[in-house]
C-alpha cells in the first residue's frame, strides 16, 4: 500500500543526494567504504561521474535498504566530523548535514499546508529540515537540507520517504545535473585568460568585464573621494546584490584566512560582505556592492569558485 513499515515492506524507492567537495572522497566508486555500504545495506548506490566538485549519489532499493544506507552515510559523516575536530580548536560540534534532491512537485507535500508537515518532521525527529525556495539550475528539482545527529537524520529520512511514497511526483521531472568545475582564470596585462592544460586561452567576455571593473574603483563612503582617482566622488552609480551560499561551500569562497574572498574583492573591485552564520540556517547571506560591472564580475568569480 505504499506505506513504509519497520517490518520492511518491499517498496522500491530512489533517493538522490547532493554531495560536495571533500565529503565525496569516501563515496568514490573505487573506495572501500561505498563497496561496504552496498554490501551491508543491499541498496544500489551510484555516484555521478565527471570533474564536477558536486556529485549526485543515487540510492535505490527497498525502503529498509535505503534507511540502512543512510544510516551508514550519516555515521561516516559523523566519523569525519569527529576526526576533523581532534586537532582543531573548535569546541562546538557541527551537525551532520546532508542535501537531498527532491522533485519540486513533491516539495509541497513535504512542506504541508502552512508549513505543518515540515514542522511536524522537525519536532518529531529533532532534525533541522530546510526546503530551498528555488529550483536547482536547469532542473525541476529542489535541494532539501537536513542536519542533526545521525539518529535524527535517519528518522527524518524515514518520514521524507513516507511523504514521497504517498505523493508521487507530478508530470515529468528534469533531474539536476552538476556542471563541471570552471577552468581557473588569470588576469594579466588587462586581459582575462582561462587555463586549459598548459595553455592560457584569451577570454574576451571576461576581459570586457575585467576592464569595466577596473574603470570603476571600489565604492567609497559618501562624500569621500578616492585617492588616485581625482574628481571621482560618491556619485558613481552603485547598487547592491544579495545571494545565498550554502554553509558547506562558504569555506572555498573565503579561502585560508580570507585569501580567496580578498582576491575576488581585488579582481572585481566590489565590496563583498558575508553575513555571520545564523543558528538553524544552512545558508549564508552574501552582499555585493559596487557598479553593475563590479557586481557581475564578483558574481562570476564566486560562481567559478
Amino acid at each position: 500500500d505504499g506505506k513504509v513499515s519497520e517490518g520492511g515492506l518491499n517498496v522500491t524507492l530512489t533517493i538522490r543526494l547532493l554531495m560536495h567537495g571533500k565529503v565525496k572522497h569516501f563515496l568514490l566508486p573505487k573506495g572501500e567504504t561505498v563497496k561496504k555500504m552496498r554490501e551491508e545495506s543491499g541498496a544500489r548506490i551510484n555516484i555521478s561521474e565527471g570533474t564536477c566538485p558536486e556529485r549526485i549519489v543515487t540510492i535505490t532499493g527497498p525502503t529498509d535498504a535505503i534507511f540502512k544506507a543512510f544510516s551508514m552515510i550519516a555515521l561516516k559523516f559523523e566519523e569525519d566530523i569527529n576526526a576533523s575536530m581532534t586537532n582543531s580548536s573548535v569546541t562546538s560540534k557541527p551537525p551532520v548535514t546532508l542535501r537531498l534532491v527532491v522533485p519540486a512537485s513533491q516539495c509541497g507535500s513535504l512542506i504541508g499546508k502552512g508549513g505543518s508537515k515540515i514542522k511536524e518532521i522537525r519536532e518529531s525527529t529533532g532534525a533541522q529540515v530546510q526546503v530551498a525556495g528555488d529550483m536547482l539550475p536547469n532542473s525541476t528539482e529542489r535541494a532539501v537540507t537536513i542536519s542533526g545527529t545521525p539518529d535524527a537524520i535517519i528518522q527524518c529520512v524515514k518520514q521524507i520517504c513516507v511523504v514521497m511514497l504517498e505523493s508521487p511526483p507530478k508530470g515529468a521531472t528534469i533531474p539536476y545535473r552538476p556542471k563541471p568545475a570552471s577552468a581557473p582564470i588569470i588576469f594579466a596585462g588587462g586581459q582575462a585568460f582561462t587555463i586549459q592544460g598548459q595553455y592560457a586561452i584569451p577570454h574576451p567576455d571576461l576581459t570586457k568585464l575585467h576592464q569595466l571593473a577596473m574603470q570603476h574603483p571600489p565604492f567609497t563612503p559618501l562624500g569621500q573621494t578616492t585617492p588616485g582617482f581625482p574628481g571621482l566622488d560618491a556619485t558613481t552609480p552603485t547598487s547592491s546584490h544579495e545571494l545565498t551560499i550554502p554553509n558547506d561551500l562558504i569555506g572555498c569562497i573565503i579561502g585560508r584566512q580570507g585569501s580567496k574572498i580578498n582576491e575576488i574583492r581585488q579582481m572585481s573591485g566590489a565590496q563583498i560582505k558575508i553575513a555571520n552564520a545564523t543558528e538553524g540556517s544552512a545558508e549564508r547571506q552574501v552582499t555585493i556592492t559596487g557598479s553593475p560591472a563590479n557586481i557581475s564580475l564578483a558574481q562570476y568569480l564566486i560562481n567559478a569558485r
